[in-house]
């Protein structure tokens, strides 16, 4: 029965595709500055974020048909009802090890034009991404480090959308879908002076999507050897579809973010 309501669905869609927009994983290798290691030979940071990012691709839900989406900062941030992302990182002389997490969660209500379907929709979305992986640095010094790096990420993406009054009366239904890619790639760094570095890295890969990749280009300040800020552009994408359940994305916008290190 819900099929038919495909018109309400195709525009609640375009919401709740427009979520993930945040969420993402910003840094999920950290900028690698070339910085002395403690006395036992670790070092670690921690990088919270914010992705200033547009959305567009196609998506379906509820096996309905696909829609195209193109969606800029400022639709989705109206909606926005929470959002956290930050990464982790731990390094022992050429190893190192690190994280990335994002959740975002968004709530509309819109009325339907002319309320002949129904009065009103409203949609709750929620995505998170969880990246872990591990990286090894193939050439460092003073002023440059790349490295090469390998991991996985886990997707979850859940919709809810209830449609009341009009011709439906009240209906709710909710669909998701959990899939893990796996990613290898590079990140490098270099540094201009003792405040000043260029970092970005290049990921791609696939597994339950038939493609993810992420690319970062940027350029930091470094305000003493615990803090620094990094202002940049990212471009993500990824396709993914199962079971009448289709994210084929790509987010991009300028990044900005806080690393601290210890």
């Amino acid at each position: 029965m819900f099929r038919k309501f495909g018109y309400v669905a195709g525009i609640v869609t375009a919401l709740a595709m427009s979520s993930s927009a945040f969420g993402a994983d910003l840094l999920p290798a950290s900028a690698p500055q070339p910085l002395p290691q403690a006395a036992n030979g670790w070092s670690f940071s921690f990088s919270p974020y914010f992705w200033v990012a547009g959305l567009d691709g196609k998506s379906q839900v509820f096996g309905l048909p696909t829609v195209d989406i193109s969606q800029s900062f400022g639709d989705i941030v109206s909606d926005l009802d929470f959002a956290f992302s930050a990464a982790g990182d731990a390094r022992y002389d050429r190893y190192s090890v690190f994280t990335d997490i994002s959740y975002v969660k968004v709530t509309s209500d819109a009325a339907t034009p002319r309320g002949v379907i129904a009065d009103e929709v409203s949609l709750k979305s929620v995505t998170f991404t969880a990246m872990v992986g591990g990286a090894y640095t193939l050439y460092e010094d003073q002023q440059t480090r790349f490295d090469i790096l390998g991991g996985a990420r886990f997707w979850h993406a859940e919709t809810r959308i209830g449609l009341s009054g009009g011709s439906v009366g009240d209906i709710s239904r909710s669909d998701d879908a959990n899939w893990v890619d796996g990613l290898i790639g590079f990140k490098g760094s270099h540094s201009f002076t003792d405040t000043i570095f260029v970092t970005g890295w290049g990921m791609i890969g696939g597994g339950g999507a038939d493609l993810d990749w992420d690319v970062l280009g940027a350029i930091g300040y470094q305000f003493n050897e615990t803090v620094s800020a990094v202002a940049g552009y990212r471009a993500q994408g990824v396709n993914y579809s199962n079971d009448g359940f289709t994210y084929d994305m790509i987010q991009h916008g300028p990044i900005l973010g806080l690393q601290v290190r210890f």
